[in-house]
C-alpha cells in the first residue's frame, strides 16, 4: 500500500511538474478560475462567455504591469513567492483593529487563478504553496507577470488586460495609458463587485493611489528589469 501510495504522489508530482515547465512557453488555453465561473453560471442556469484574449509581453503596455505591482505586490522583484514582510504588516494591522487584507503576492495569485479552485482549506494552501514554489523556480519574474496580466480577472467574464483594454477602453492592451492601467488595477481583487467602466468614487480614489504608487516604485523603468 505505501508504495503504490508513493507512486501516486511521484505522478501527481511529477504531472504537475511537467504542466508549470511547459507553461512557461506555453499561454494557458484556460484558468481554474475560468472553469469555476463556466461551471457557478452553468449551476444556476445563468447565461456566461468567457472573454479571454492572450498577449504576449511585447504586446502589454508597461503601464499594465507596473500598476498591478504598485497595486498588489510591490515587493514582486525582490521575493522568492511569499511576502513574508507584507503579511507581517497586515496581521499587525488586524491586531490593531483594521480589517484583515490579503497578502498574497502575483506569484501566490498566478498558482491559485492557473491552477486551483476557490476556498480556505489547508488543503488548497498548501497547494497553493506548492505552485508558487514551481512556479517561482521554473518561470522568469517576466514570465510570472505576463502570465498574470492575462489572466486575471477583471470583469464579469473578462480575463486579462487584452480584453478589458478591448471592452472598456476600445483599443488594445499596447495602447494602455497610465490612468487606464491604473484604473484596471484599482479593481483588483474584487472584479465582480467594482468595474472598471464604470467607477466608483472609491475606485477613483483608489486609481489616483495607484498613479502615485507607479511613480514611486520606479515608473515604466521598473518593468524593463524584467
Amino acid at each position: 500500500m505505501l508504495v503504490w501510495t508513493l507512486k501516486g504522489v511521484g505522478l501527481i508530482v511529477g504531472v504537475s511538474l511537467l504542466g508549470t515547465i511547459a507553461l512557461r512557453w506555453i499561454p494557458p488555453p484556460t484558468s481554474a478560475v475560468m472553469v469555476e465561473r463556466r461551471l457557478e453560471a452553468w449551476w444556476s442556469g445563468r447565461a456566461y462567455k468567457v472573454d479571454y484574449r492572450w498577449a504576449p509581453w511585447d504586446r502589454v503596455s508597461p503601464n499594465a504591469g507596473l500598476a498591478v505591482v504598485a497595486a498588489e505586490d510591490q515587493n514582486f522583484a525582490l521575493h522568492h513567492g511569499f511576502d513574508f514582510e507584507s503579511l507581517q504588516k497586515a496581521l499587525e494591522a488586524h491586531e490593531r483593529g483594521r480589517r484583515l487584507r490579503g497578502a498574497s503576492t502575483i506569484s501566490q495569485q498566478v498558482a491559485k487563478n492557473v491552477f486551483l479552485w476557490s476556498g480556505r482549506s489547508y488543503v488548497r494552501k498548501g497547494l497553493e504553496a506548492y505552485f508558487t514554489v514551481l512556479i517561482e523556480l521554473t518561470w522568469s519574474k517576466r514570465r510570472i507577470l505576463e502570465v498574470y496580466l492575462n489572466i486575471v480577472e477583471l470583469g464579469d467574464g473578462v480575463f486579462g488586460v487584452e480584453a478589458a483594454s478591448q471592452r472598456f477602453f476600445r483599443k488594445p492592451a499596447s495602447r494602455l495609458a497610465p490612468d487606464e492601467a491604473a484604473l484596471l488595477a484599482a479593481v483588483l481583487p474584487n472584479p465582480l463587485r467594482f468595474r472598471a467602466n464604470r467607477p466608483s468614487a472609491y475606485i477613483e480614489e483608489r486609481r489616483a493611489w495607484i498613479l502615485q504608487q507607479m511613480g514611486q516604485i520606479g515608473g515604466p523603468a521598473y518593468i524593463g528589469q524584467f
